[in-house]
């Protein structure tokens, strides 16, 4: 514990490294809460190698605390909101043209699954569809295949 708060400064901004570490690797920014008090270890830590900060374990627990709650305050929105951006671009693959003969009956619900490369899709479409009949893959969602029913039949 000694050899800690001789090295107080070094010791913070190791501990806050090893925050941002588990908070990027190991949760990939699900929580930001790590982020912000990684940041105040490091800058506190930083603070006090440049003796702006007395090393002290009182000075250090009060300007983490501060720093983590002005972190918060400042950052929380603008990462909720990139957090928040989806991606709207539809897929475009390979399998996603494949033509195949339905099983069973499709319509919106997803009832109906299809097995295709060892994983189980559910298969919705806009309209009914009736089974026996050749479809191809117009979407693809996660764990949902959306299908049409073919053109012609020359397509296949």
């Amino acid at each position: 514990m000694e050899l800690l708060q001789q090295n107080l400064p070094q010791t913070l901004m190791v501990v806050g490294i090893a925050a941002l570490i588990i908070e990027v690797a190991v949760l990939g920014f699900a929580t930001f809460i790590l982020l912000f008090f990684g940041a105040s270890l490091l800058i506190t830590g930083f603070f006090m190698s440049l003796d702006l900060l007395p090393a002290t374990a009182t000075a250090a627990l009060w300007s983490n605390a501060i720093l983590t709650l002005l972190l918060a305050l400042a950052l929380w929105k603008p990462l909720q909101r990139m957090q928040n951006k989806v991606q709207k671009d539809s897929i475009r693959s390979d399998f996603a043209r494949q033509p195949f003969m339905l099983e069973d009956d499709v319509d919106g619900a997803g009832k109906t699954e299809y097995s295709y490369s060892g994983i189980r899709w559910k298969l919705k479409s806009f309209e009914p569809i009736a089974k026996g009949t050749m479809v191809e893959v117009i979407k693809v969602d996660v764990g949902v295949l959306w299908v049409k029913p073919l053109e012609s039949a020359d397509s296949q």
